[in-house]
């Protein structure tokens, strides 16, 4: 039978089995955790969230006050505009930051003489969006837990003094979770989300709910459902905040794995083993063709050197190989009793 896999090619089958089995293994094992995802979130891109700037100034007199309620996402940039008023009639633009436990940040720009003031201005973070000649606005850049708060921006021109304020709220999206525990029981897990997270849960069940707030300002939201109906099989999760809302579904049973994991059990599974089948049975053959082969080694014909011991003890224990010596001898010596005859015979002289 030929060898024509080496060891390496079998090598290699053996270990992309074991890895095909660990992942099933592995698969199966964690499947009954976690059923179903569905997350809608707000996005994390650097984009501005400031309503419309300088650009559209026009001529038309805005009102004198407003404010605004502002969410924003954290690690985000956030841009604040002032009142649309045309910048050639402005005479000085004022910041007014009002942050938690921070004295007040003042930042000033004088178009009369063209420079720029800032008083107890600590965060890097927070800068000019551009120069201030050009764009008055105020840029955040990226947006931290500690960015709540208020944000003013005062401008006066001949005419009067205007004001646009931001009541700044900075959001941070719960790391959600959802776990089984015993008797029919399941915990969802909204955890350090600013503000706190809603969880609600489907079908309901009798639910028990706590809170817990860090120092950073972020809470932790943790809700423990029981199930006494035998009928309710799978139960979900709703994560409500407002920097997007998450759903997770999970089977209160252990033993009621989903069809994913069905598929692992009864298609790779097997596969796996059939492999593991070949790889030993091609394993087998290469170790009977190598025994072959160091069998034929084996039984090369021996050196006319090695016949030599066996070839003397023969010719000295057969009768046939004495009675030719002994011929052999009687020739020999009478050729030489002829020949010296011969030289006898002839003397010269004689």
């Amino acid at each position: 039978m030929p060898c024509a896999w080496s060891t390496s090619h079998l090598q290699l089958l053996l270990i992309l089995t074991v890895f095909v089995v660990a992942g099933c293994i592995s698969a199966v094992e964690e499947g009954p955790f976690i059923v179903s995802n569905s997350t809608q979130r707000m996005g994390k891109n650097n984009y501005s969230l400031a309503l419309p700037m300088e650009e559209k100034q026009n001529d038309s007199t805005p009102p004198t006050e407003v404010n605004f309620s502002l969410s924003v996402l954290v690690d985000t940039k956030a841009v604040l505009s002032c009142p649309p008023i045309l910048l050639a009639t402005v005479i000085l633009v004022t910041w007014e930051i009002i942050l938690r436990d921070k004295p007040v940040c003042i930042r000033q720009y004088g178009r009369n003489k063209n420079e720029t003031v800032e008083r107890n201005c600590t965060d890097e973070r927070i800068t000019w969006a551009s120069t201030p000649h050009q764009n008055s606005a105020l840029q955040i850049d990226p947006v931290a837990v500690t960015h709540d708060g208020y944000y003013s921006c005062q401008m006066a021109i001949p005419k009067g003094n205007f004001h646009r304020g931001y009541h700044l709220q900075v959001l941070v999206a719960p790391e959600v979770m959802l776990l089984r525990s015993e008797n029919r029981t399941a915990v969802c897990v909204a955890g350090a989300g600013k503000p706190a997270a809603w969880i609600s849960w489907s079908p309901e069940g009798h639910c028990v709910s706590k809170e817990e707030h860090r120092g950073n300002g972020t809470v932790t939201v943790q809700s423990t459902c029981h199930w006494a109906d035998s009928n309710v099989s799978t139960v979900s999760c709703f994560v409500s905040h407002l920097a997007g809302n998450t759903s997770l579904s999970i089977e209160l049973s252990e033993g009621a794995p989903k069809q994913e994991h069905k598929k692992f059990i009864y298609i790779i599974l097997p596969i796996s083993i059939i492999l593991v089948i070949v790889g030993s049975i091609w394993l087998l053959k290469i170790t009977v063709c190598r025994k072959r082969k160091f069998k034929n080694t084996e039984g090369t014909p021996v050196q006319e050197d090695e016949m030599q011991p066996y070839a003397s003890y023969t010719e000295k224990s057969n009768p046939l190989y004495d009675t030719a010596n002994r011929v052999k001898t009687s020739q020999v010596l009478q050729g030489e009793v002829d020949g010296m005859a011969l030289h006898t015979l002839y003397v010269p002289g004689i």
